[in-house]
């Protein structure tokens, strides 16, 4: 029996560690957490909404203010809803370009997961750092591909803005020779840290059952064994021509979700090597109006993005702009198992499991 008086904590909304605008309300026992609450909501913007106020070709800027790490994914995953509802066929350079874009962006979301994961941990600045500088190189090759460096929009209904310009091919293949060593330090420096171990290793689990009850995708749900991954089991674009692994965990705990990411980021450049190797010249996107209208019915698009299944629900009365839209993000639901991760843990723990799961506060409140 505990001799402490249960108390009840705001951790957030202006907390760091909660990786945004996110409140958490939790009961201590001590520093044992016995209740929690989450607290969405301070972030909301209404994208959904203001979807349907936006011609189909206007809604990819919303799309890029969503997961804001991983706008490539985001602007793909709508696209594809867009060109189920009126069957548009997608030129195979476009679809490689797009790819390409993907698996760039891929890695460089699971960079920033790491690097702030690392952070959490209290490696503060080195670490993050060290992410961010391979994060930079592409950012650059996004500058080249759009001219933009976070919010792209560089898709397009019917494949890309424009193609790549002479000078992105030899700066994309010296990211390609590079980035493997820069994979095997981060596993150099981490995998075997021992601070590292001792505060990932056995924490904070979430079962296979749990995570999909709770419909979790994405590294939290492979961490548990369960191999799922959109790009196998429902390929698209063009992912059934790559040879390509499903990295899963054991224990799904912090440690497993960590580790998925860094693996993935190998699996990243096998495709993206396959893409150059196969990739050949014709045109990057087929003849759709600027106004856009597809006709009337419902269409689902989603893709893997590193958090998981994200896809776009849309609906089309022939109109200019979407009747309705809806988005599944895979930050809300990857959080809607957290009490159970949380509960019976200490404080400590609570910040590096928040870190582990990867949110995105753009795309949770939407």
């Amino acid at each position: 029996m505990s001799l402490s008086e249960p108390i009840t904590v705001n951790v957030g909304p202006q907390h760091p560690s909660t990786h945004g605008v996110f409140r958490l309300r939790v009961t201590f026992d001590g520093e044992l957490i016995v209740d929690l609450e989450p607290v969405f909501g301070y972030l909301h913007r209404g994208s959904e909404k203001l979807a349907e106020e936006r011609t189909y070709t206007q809604v990819i800027t919303l799309t890029d203010r969503l997961d804001y790490v991983s706008s490539m994914i985001n602007n793909q995953a709508y696209v594809l809803a867009c060109e189920k509802l009126s069957e548009v066929q997608v030129p195979e350079r476009g679809s490689y370009l797009r790819t390409i874009a993907a698996e760039l962006q891929r890695i460089a979301s699971h960079l920033v997961a790491t690097g702030f994961l690392l952070n959490d941990l209290g490696a503060l600045a080195t670490p993050l750092m060290y992410c961010f500088r391979e994060r930079e190189k592409i950012l650059d090759l996004f500058e080249m591909l759009c001219g933009a460096r976070i919010t792209v929009s560089y898709m397009r209904v019917g494949g890309v803005f424009q193609d790549a310009p002479e000078d992105f091919w030899p700066a994309f293949k010296t990211f390609l020779e590079e980035m493997p060593y820069y994979i095997d330090e981060y596993e150099q420096f981490l995998v075997g840290n021992e601070i590292l171990l001792m505060r990932l290793k056995g924490g904070n689990t979430v079962s296979k059952e749990q995570a999909l009850n709770a419909s979790i995708t994405g590294p939290v749900l492979r961490s548990t064994g369960f191999s799922w991954d959109l790009r196998k089991v429902d390929p698209y674009e063009i992912y059934d021509r790559f040879d390509f692994d499903i990295p899963v965990g054991e224990q799904g705990d912090n440690f497993d979700r960590f580790y998925i990411r860094l693996q993935e980021m190998r699996e990243s450049l096998r495709i993206l090597n396959q893409c150059f190797k196969q990739i050949a010249p014709g045109p990057v996107r087929a003849n759709v109006p600027y106004l856009y209208r597809p006709p009337a019915g419902d269409a689902y698009g989603r893709v893997e993005s590193p958090k998981g299944e994200l896809g776009f629900y849309l609906v089309s009365d022939g109109g200019i702009a979407p009747y309705r839209c809806k988005i599944r993000s895979p930050s809300l639901l990857n959080l809607s198992a957290i009490k159970e991760m949380l509960v019976g843990w200490k404080l400590a723990d609570m910040i590096v499991t928040l870190g582990s799961i990867d949110i995105n506060m753009g795309e949770v409140d939407r």
